[in-house]
């Protein structure tokens, strides 16, 4: 019979490019770099409105401010971190119904109408109190 050996797990270093350019080339490289990563990330985190989610927030009277969209899409955000996909969001005045994973308001409803409604297929809730 043979024992078993241990695993050792070894993480790999990340590979890195070395060049004859100065140092201050590089802080500019790596700034300049920076960003446009931010940019980038930030440009992929504004939530988007579907369609279907518009039509039913005009038909239904639901305002929402920007601020309140801001918050929205911070909460939404940081809910994407947690590894949530899809979640409901409870306003004082809305729910709506959101894919993390797509940045999109699938579709919304007054807080009156949710209240009588069963929601499915969401691993998260978010509440946001204005």
């Amino acid at each position: 019979m043979s024992e078993f050996q241990p695993i050792t797990y070894s993480p790999l270093l990340p590979v890195t490019e070395y060049s004859n350019h100065s140092a201050a080339s590089k802080k500019k490289t790596t700034h300049s770099s920076f960003a446009n990563t931010l940019e980038r990330e930030y440009a992929a985190a504004q939530i988007t409105i579907s369609k279907h989610a518009r039509d039913r927030i005009n038909q239904r009277h639901i305002n929402i401010s920007d601020q309140e969209w801001h918050l929205i899409d911070a909460k939404v955000q940081e809910a994407k971190k947690m590894g949530i996909d899809d979640s409901l969001v409870l306003t004082k005045k809305a729910a709506l119904l959101v894919s993390a994973k797509n940045n999109t308001v699938i579709t919304a409803m007054g807080l009156d109408e949710a209240k009588s409604r069963i929601f499915s297929n969401i691993n998260g809730t978010i509440l946001i109190n204005q």
